[in-house]
């Protein structure tokens, strides 16, 4: 089958071809129902089934490809219009901190020592902008442009480069790791990674893990994770703070939500304003909402959520 073939959709996809489904006017309704099935049996290398809202996740896109084939005519039926999907239970996710035990997470470098300086560098862009752990890892000098308050990430997961907002706040930790910190890590070849360990180099990926892990422990705040505890909890925070799902969705990079709304380009400039007024690390004063109805983003926001915790899972 043809057509827009991104994750989750490359999935189903692949188990039509298993069986030796080629075409999208050899799906009937049936086979729908078997692959929710199959979804619904599936199980983890953990051992652990496919959560409710993963289902949903994987399904919803479904739905969406086989509208978008009718409507352009490319099938003479939608064999999905009337597959039901699986209820997502509305609850707050496991792995996400308050503002307030961010900023305890945050406070816990020594930034009266060099290790400590970067240290909070690196926590508070993890918090800022919600990057992957190998984004921040792999962030070059000229990814930062602090002037727009804007950091580039590139080569992001799906070989894709994006322009996102980053806090005011994390500049200033950056600059300063830059200016006072890093001209001494930074020894030999120097290829202009950002973030360097004392010897001189990039992190390694659970080296950088390990890093925000051990913050998160001295915090002492009942809860456990590292690198994607961050990113998960600037995405929640943004989102009760009004902002709306696409711009989430443009934050983290994700290539398509997983709902039926059609993804929509944001330019830098409103994603920075979106930021300013919605993310908690955004200087006292500056507040606003930017937000949509309930209606409209309560589907949107547990997808959203359901996709940060398979990506947790993924990283794990």
């Amino acid at each position: 089958m043809d057509g827009p073939a991104q994750s989750p959709v490359r999935p189903f996809i692949a188990w039509c071809a298993e069986r030796g489904l080629t075409r999208p006017q050899e799906i009937t309704k049936p086979i729908l129902e078997r692959y929710q099935r199959h979804l619904f049996l599936y199980r983890k290398p953990n051992g652990e089934p496919l959560s409710t809202r993963s289902q949903h996740v994987r399904t919803t896109p479904i739905k969406a490809l086989f509208k978008w084939l009718a409507r352009g005519n490319h099938i003479l039926y939608n064999p999905a219009s009337e597959l039901d999907l699986p209820r997502m239970e509305k609850r707050l996710p496991r792995h996400v901190l308050s503002a307030r035990e961010a900023e305890l997470v945050l406070a816990q470098p020594d930034t009266g020592t060099p290790i400590g300086l970067r240290d909070r560098a690196i926590l508070e862009t993890f918090y800022s902008t919600g990057i992957r752990r190998m984004e921040l890892v792999n962030l070059g000098l000229t990814d930062i442009d602090s002037d727009r308050g804007t950091l580039l990430v590139r080569q992001g997961k799906g070989r894709k480069d994006r322009m996102i907002p980053i806090g005011a706040r994390a500049l200033q930790w950056i600059d300063k790791y830059r200016e006072d910190v890093r001209p001494d890590f930074a020894f030999g070849d120097d290829d202009g990674t950002l973030f360097l360990t004392t010897a001189g180099e990039a992190f390694a990926a659970n080296r950088m893990t390990q890093l925000v892990r051990n913050y998160v422990a001295a915090a002492d705040i009942g809860k456990t994770g590292s690198c994607h505890l961050l990113r998960h909890t600037m995405a929640t925070l943004m989102l009760e703070g009004g902002a709306e799902i696409r711009f989430i969705q443009a934050m983290l990079g994700h290539a398509e939500l997983s709902t039926t709304q059609i993804y929509t380009q944001v330019s830098i400039r409103m994603l920075k304003q979106i930021h300013t007024a919605t993310h908690p690390g955004r200087p006292i004063g500056k507040r606003g909402r930017a937000g949509s109805s309930a209606d409209d983003a309560g589907d949107a926001r547990a997808a959203l959520l359901a996709r940060l915790d398979e990506e947790a899972a993924e990283e794990d």
